[in-house]
């Protein structure tokens, strides 16, 4: 059956766009609604925002840069600025963070007047923008890791607004206006996690480690229990971007086994097992002693 890929990106392109052109639109409207409301929680939730809009351009330009062909400069293509914009994207959201942390404790010690009934109305307009992109994206999450994370990105903001709006009906009720800083400060908890595993998988991906969700030991090992594999070593996996996983070894093939069989039969086992499909197995007579020694290739 043929799949017509591009009609899936085109479509991809206008769920991201809209979705975009939707949450840009609120950000602007929640902040000038947290300045005068004097809300903290509203301006943090439009800081979380800020998470989404940054989420949305990169999946939206990731998508559009990878329907360019790999060249000469760049042979892998440009997959790589999705990491180096979302190492950006957490160092942003670690200042706003903890600008907001500052803030909410000077708030604390003199709490001011909170326009509870605003902060409601922006928050429950909020939650409706989010919805609506929710479903946007949702036919679209489990195509690619790029429209997931956008995906995650939405929803998890969708939480952030129905923080805030409890935080209204709360201050409504009791008068209480350091709720306000209080949930604030949570919303904040909630981005910063995620931004530290962003970016510790994003420097992941820049040093080239071993990708989130590769054993190393067990791809090995199931290397090894291919009939004919004697050894494998100089063993290198990392990935290009999200998903974009290559994979060198030096393979050694007993005498009695021919290698043009044997090979496919790895790269099945790695695209099937691992999701790797960029590899680079190289066939050797023995095995290397060490990275200064060269291998014995065979004619």
């Amino acid at each position: 059956m043929e799949h017509n890929h591009s009609v899936t990106k085109l479509n991809n392109n206008r769920a991201l766009i809209i979705a975009l052109g939707l949450t840009v639109s609120f950000f602007i409207a929640e902040v000038v609604a947290g300045i005068l409301t004097e809300s903290l929680a509203l301006l943090s939730d439009a800081a979380h925002m800020l998470t989404d809009i940054t989420a949305l351009i990169i999946a939206l330009v990731a998508v559009k840069l990878s329907q360019r062909a790999a060249d000469k400069v760049r042979t892998f293509g440009y997959y790589r600025f999705e990491i180096l914009a979302a190492a950006f994207n957490t160092v942003m959201l670690f200042v706003v963070a903890l600008y907001i942390f500052y803030e909410a404790y000077h708030r604390l010690q003199n709490p001011p007047e909170i326009q509870s009934i605003g902060m409601l109305i922006v928050a429950s307009i909020g939650l409706v923008v989010n919805l609506i992109s929710m479903r946007l994206l949702t036919s679209h999450k489990d195509k690619s890791l790029i429209m997931k994370s956008a995906y995650l990105e939405v929803w998890s903001d969708m939480l952030g607004s129905v923080a805030v709006i409890v935080g209204a009906i709360i201050i409504k009720l009791t008068e209480l206006n350091w709720v306000d800083s209080v949930i604030a400060i949570l919303i904040s908890l909630w981005v910063l996690p995620r931004t530290y595993i962003l970016l510790k998988e994003s420097i992941n991906i820049l040093l080239e480690g071993v990708p989130k969700g590769i054993d190393l030991k067990k791809l090995e090992q199931a290397l090894l229990e291919i009939k004919g594999v004697l050894d494998v070593h100089e063993l290198h996996v990392w990935a290009i971007a999200s998903g974009k996983i290559c994979l060198t070894a030096h393979v050694i093939i007993e005498e009695k086994s021919d290698c043009e069989s044997v090979l496919p039969i790895m790269r099945t086992v790695l695209a099937s097992q691992f999701g790797i499909l960029h590899t680079t197995l190289q066939h050797e007579r023995k095995k290397c002693l060490n990275e200064q020694v060269l291998c014995n290739f065979l004619e």
